[in-house]
């Protein structure tokens, strides 16, 4: 599975923004999706994660309520859609598959390149 996440950029405070994560093969319905971040001197963390079927949910506590994870299999495609944006959600956001929804980003087998979110005050 190859993964290509895009839809950052620059926004201001209490604004929004989705991301998307694209991937190659046919067995992307099969995995689970996260999606983590890595703000600068800090380590990667984890922001929200999917199910292979999308029935399952989970969200770190820092953007729950804010943030939603979506996919569309048919599209191969997982999404992040990121509401009333904050100066600390400014990180490289990155997608990930693997098998199981997990909080751990070394349980997931394959990563995207990152893309990079500003969130200015």
């Amino acid at each position: 599975v190859q993964l290509q996440a895009s839809g950052g950029g620059l926004v201001q405070a209490g604004g929004s923004l989705r991301l998307s994560c694209a991937a190659s093969g046919r067995t992307f319905s099969s995995h689970a999706m996260g999606w983590f971040r890595q703000a600068p001197g800090k380590e990667r963390e984890f922001t929200a994660a999917i199910n292979w079927s999308g029935g399952s949910t989970y969200y770190a506590d820092s953007v729950k309520g804010r943030f939603t994870i979506s996919r569309d299999n048919a599209k191969n495609t997982v999404y992040l859609q990121m509401n009333s944006l904050k100066p600390e959600d400014t990180a490289v956001y990155y997608c990930a598959a693997g098998p199981a929804l997990t909080v751990r980003s070394g349980l997931y087998d394959y990563w995207g390149q990152g893309t990079q979110v500003t969130v200015s005050s």
